[in-house]
């Protein structure tokens, strides 16, 4: 796995425990810290798979649930697998099906074999366990594949917590022994094992100690960000990143504001996604330089400017704030194309600086005044 999957760090900041370094996959290296937009259903809505490429983007995620449902992994697999099934010649992440287990909790029965969701499209049962999510992920054909995992509805119930990060490690156990016999890891696929333990630090250390057990190629903290006080989540992350191997990836998982992006950097996480970039697109907004802007605004009628002066994405280099307004106010479908297409850009410029302040040694500075001109809160109102 090694051979396939290379984490070297490549340089560290003394003021923090930020570090960039570069990720090898079957499909191309990657450099980290990295931002991956999220592709549910084999497509990261509103943006071509050209458009992705060429505003920096390296990784794709898709996700297990929603391709089982459709078209299927047989189809995905008899279609090339999902590289070629998306189009997409640049490395692929799944994930398992775990956060529709934490998401669809209400249409779900969680037991010790797995859980047993309705399809959100006829209703049907869905059933999902360690061994049956991972020869899902194995026949999508994904670079990197995460092990199902449960997570706490209340990350702050003890008891609950406690249950389901005990019932993530022996599923992960599961689904380590499938990925192993079932050919995906000879086929080149890297499991990510996902550390759980809600906001107790005692269970994350524990969820952490037996997921480092089975030596994966990289490990990633789930459970962040599911409802807790963002204090909280700082100090999940904090307590898990500071003992997660220095040679692995780390991947925290779900968590996606340019702020959150910050901090979570400053504790040495490596990897992240959300939707958050194409769904404010989706919904007007845009995320700038000097903060997020809601288009629909009237302010912004009569305005000839680009969404950003600093941005060199296609949005910016060829339409107005007045324009995007107007395709906003009339419903056009192009305003959420896009405003996502500017969004992704700008999450992903985000990550380019911050690869550059931590190889200057200056990542301190470079986070300080970033969340400055962002915004002290991302809760701020939208301008």
């Amino acid at each position: 796995m090694t051979d396939l999957f290379p984490f070297q760090v490549e340089a560290r900041c003394p003021d923090t425990r930020a570090r960039c370094g570069r990720l090898g996959t079957p499909h191309g290296s990657v450099p980290t810290p990295l931002f991956m937009p999220v592709g549910t259903r084999g497509t990261v809505k509103g943006i071509l798979p050209e458009q992705l490429e060429r505003i920096g983007t390296h990784v794709v995620l898709a996700n297990t649930y929603h391709l089982h449902l459709r078209p299927g992994a047989d189809v995905v697999r008899e279609l090339g697998g999902l590289h070629a099934f998306m189009g997409w010649d640049r490395p692929i992440l799944t994930d398992s099906g775990g956060y529709q287990i934490f998401s669809l909790r209400d249409i779900t029965h969680i037991d010790e074999d797995g859980a047993t969701l309705k399809s959100i499209v006829d209703g049907t049962p869905i059933r999902l366990t360690p061994e049956a999510t991972i020869e899902i992920e194995h026949a999508l054909g994904a670079d990197i594949i995460m092990a199902l995992d449960h997570c706490p509805a209340d990350p702050t119930h003890r008891i609950d917590v406690e249950i389901a990060t005990e019932r993530t490690t022996r599923w992960l156990e599961r689904c380590v022994h499938t990925w192993r016999d079932s050919g995906s890891e000879q086929a080149g696929q890297a499991l990510f094992g996902i550390v759980q333990g809600g906001a107790f630090e005692d269970l994350r250390r524990r969820s952490l100690e037996a997921t480092l057990q089975h030596d994966l190629p990289g490990y990633a903290i789930g459970g962040v960000s599911v409802g807790e006080e963002r204090s909280q989540s700082l100090k999940a992350v904090e307590s898990c990143a500071s003992l997660l191997p220095e040679d692995k990836p780390r991947y925290l998982m779900g968590v996606g504001t340019p702020i959150d992006f910050l901090d979570m950097i400053a504790k040495g996480i490596d990897l992240f996604d959300c939707v958050t970039p194409t769904r404010h697109g989706r919904n007007h907004q845009a995320y700038t330089s000097f903060g997020r802007i809601n288009l629909r605004n009237q302010r912004w009628r009569t305005d000839r400017s680009p969404l950003d002066e600093s941005c060199d994405c296609p949005t910016c280099a060829r339409f107005s704030r007045g324009y995007l307004r107007h395709l906003a106010q009339t419903g056009e479908m192009l305003a959420g194309m896009l405003l996502s297409v500017h969004n992704v850009r700008f999450f992903h410029r985000l990550m380019e600086d911050a690869r550059a302040a931590i190889r200057r040694g200056t990542f301190g500075e470079f986070m300080a005044r970033t969340k400055e001109a962002l915004g002290a809160s991302e809760a701020q109102r939208c301008r």
